[in-house]
């Protein structure tokens, strides 16, 4: 069983990372529905396998956050200053999210991932370009919206990318530099959900062999290794390959996807 999971995960996971790289967007929107499907199949405790499939997706997105960190930092485009500042409300509302998830009935936390999905599969259907300049933040501005960020990201088991880059953008950054940024903020996203789902799931019932918390290590192995392994080839496809094209397609699996959850 632990083979087999870590093997599927470990295809699961370079998926995500193909899509990751190609698309610019985080792999948790595509790993969140297919391990909850997996792990329904796997027969996890109904109450808990959507809360097990965003900790798992989040503990995923520690090592290839890590690396896409180091990559912008070594070409130089990371505005440390706006990411030191976004960080303490991503971490406050990182840890918000998890509480509030936990504490949600199994059929609104659904409702929220399906929604989300089928937001991010409008953007990408209709290709809409964020505004720059738009917005000057204060200081008060950027912690506000960081807690927002990192409760959704904590609730729906992303990065927080397909929120925050369009954020950085109105605020006046240019591309490379927000995803540079956007990248920096996903490390205490993922970091903090991580911790926050392990220490939430510490005593709950139920759950199977190998679980920290709600955190399902084989699955996180898998998914890691995958990830972290197909990433650049994705990002290399993008220069390649009809991408705009593409995204549309994407959108139209993330809306069923999206069909399927609540259906599921």
């Amino acid at each position: 069983m632990l083979a087999v999971t870590v093997l599927v995960c470990l295809l699961l996971g370079a998926v995500a990372g193909v899509l990751a790289g190609l698309f610019g967007i985080g792999g948790g929107l595509v790993i969140v529905p297919v391990l909850a499907v997996l792990f329904k199949a796997w027969s996890f405790p109904e109450q808990s396998l959507l809360l097990m499939a965003v900790a798992t997706s989040l503990a995923s997105i520690i090592p290839t956050s890590l690396a896409s960190v180091r990559a912008h930092h070594r070409l130089g485009v990371v505005v440390w200053a706006r990411a030191s500042r976004l960080t303490p409300g991503i971490v406050l509302g990182t840890g918000l999210g998890a509480i509030l998830a936990e504490n949600m009935p199994v059929a609104g936390l659904r409702w929220v991932l399906a929604g989300f999905l089928g937001y991010v599969s409008c953007q990408l259907a209709w290709q809409r370009q964020p505004v720059r300049n738009c917005l000057h933040p204060s200081r008060v501005h950027d912690y506000g919206m960081a807690t927002l960020i990192g409760l959704l990201s904590a609730v729906v088991g992303i990065g927080g990318g397909t929120l925050t880059v369009p954020y950085l953008l109105r605020g006046g950054l240019a591309i490379p530099q927000a995803v540079a940024v956007s990248s920096a903020c996903g490390l205490p996203i993922a970091l903090t959900g991580t911790l926050s789902y392990a220490a939430l799931g510490w005593s709950a019932p139920g759950l199977p062999e190998w679980s920290l918390g709600y955190v399902f290590l084989p699955a996180w192995l898998g998914l890691a290794l995958g990830a972290t392994t197909t990433a650049p080839l994705g990002a290399k496809w993008a220069h390649r390959l009809p991408a705009q094209q593409l995204k549309r397609y994407f959108s139209v699996l993330l809306f069923l996807m999206a069909g399927k959850m609540l259906w599921h």
